[in-house]
């Protein structure tokens, strides 16, 4: 290391939570280093879909994805990647479908949530009309390009005064100090965000937690639509995995019937959404396998299943699949997030579902705060 190598902040691991971290404590003026096993950012903050579903998420979880709205847009403007306020669509293809959409619209209100007719949804959306009975429009989602916008934080905070040591692995924690596999930092403050590798380095919290990997079926499609796809799309599937319409009256229901009509899916626990991008290929994703070791082969089923529900859903005969890849995030059966402090300075912080990208900026404030004290300070530039 050629740097400094006593700082007021390190992050292990350069994820996007691990950025967040880094962007909130370089706008208090601290000085921060990053350490990431890789040689550039990869895993989950890249396999993502890009989206920033605010509106579905409850309790602490919705209150971190509200507060890193406005630092989502402040980052897309200062590190200069792309980013859109598209909002999300929901397509309601049954009537169990709609009703837990009026109840939530009811819950959240028009400012967050508005009903839309059956010939509304068929209006915005290039899909076909078949079984469509209504849907939703959540208007404070945010899109972001995953393969670009975690790569351009990283950038911008490099050149900003943060120091990042790529392909360099953590090896050991003291209170104060980082052992890496280039040397030793010295830090009053760590914060591990490594995701679903803490029980590599901390097995301990992990295992208490019941962390696991979960992989998913992932796809970059170009699809023949009839017009462009204007933002994120979720479907009935949709409805029985976002936590802000888990406890809703008509949820239960709507979960019994794709239990009973869609018993293969349940078993992929699919998730049938679609987000475009800027070059006008969509994402398509996903299923969600957990164990605790990722099994590196994937079946064909997944994909096929993804595929068939694409063609049907935009009535299109052609999906031609670009990429495909396997997802891996954490997860745990308890909680959206695993928060310890194992040792003095040393902060554990790991989101255990698929919303990190919705909730690592409000997180990371949070986090940043707890250690910090809460006084607000301007934001640099």
């Amino acid at each position: 290391m050629t740097t400094q190598r006593r700082y007021d902040v390190v992050v292990v691991g350069a994820g996007i939570v691990g950025l967040a971290h880094a962007y909130h404590a370089r706008n208090r003026g601290l000085s921060v280093a990053v350490i990431d096993h890789a040689d550039r950012v990869a895993g989950a903050s890249v396999q993502n879909f890009g989206h920033a579903c605010i509106t579905a998420q409850s309790g602490v979880a919705r209150d971190y994805a509200r507060a890193g709205r406005e630092h989502w847009l402040d980052l897309a403007r200062k590190a200069g990647f792309w980013s859109a306020e598209s909002g999300t669509y929901c397509v309601a293809r049954h009537d169990d479908e709609l009703a837990v959409m009026t109840e939530f619209a009811a819950v959240r209100g028009p400012a967050e949530v508005e009903l839309l007719s059956r010939d509304r949804i068929l209006g915005a959306l290039p899909i076909v009309g078949d079984r469509v009975v209504g849907g939703m429009y959540m208007a404070d989602d945010l899109q972001v390009n995953p393969r670009e916008a975690a790569p351009a934080i990283a950038q911008w905070l490099d050149a900003s005064g943060v120091d990042f040591f790529w392909r360099t692995a953590a090896t050991g924690f003291e209170t104060g100090v980082v052992h890496t596999s280039r040397g030793d930092l010295q830090a009053a403050t760590v914060f591990v965000t490594v995701n679903y590798d803490i029980d590599r380095l901390f097995p301990g919290p992990a295992e208490r937690g019941g962390l696991l990997r979960c992989r998913l079926h992932m796809m970059r499609a170009r699809i023949p639509l009839s017009a462009p796809l204007p933002a994120p799309l979720f479907t009935g599937w949709s409805l029985v995995r976002y936590s802000g319409f888990q406890n809703l009256p008509a949820t239960a229901a709507l979960a019994a019937r794709l239990r009973d009509e869609y018993p293969d899916y349940v078993d992929l626990d699919l998730h049938q959404m679609y987000t475009p991008q800027p070059d006008g290929s969509i994402l398509l994703g996903d299923t969600h396998i957990r164990e605790i070791s990722a099994e590196p082969f994937q079946s064909e089923k997944g994909f096929e299943v993804l595929i068939r529900e694409a063609a049907a859903l935009f009535g299109v005969s052609d999906v031609t699949v670009t990429e495909r890849w396997q997802g891996v995030y954490s997860s745990a059966p308890d909680s959206d997030f695993l928060i310890e402090e194992p040792i003095d300075g040393v902060h554990v912080v790991t989101v255990t579902t698929g919303i990190g990208m919705t909730t690592s900026m409000g997180l990371a404030k949070d986090r940043i705060d707890s250690v910090f004290g809460r006084d607000t300070l301007p934001v640099m530039a």
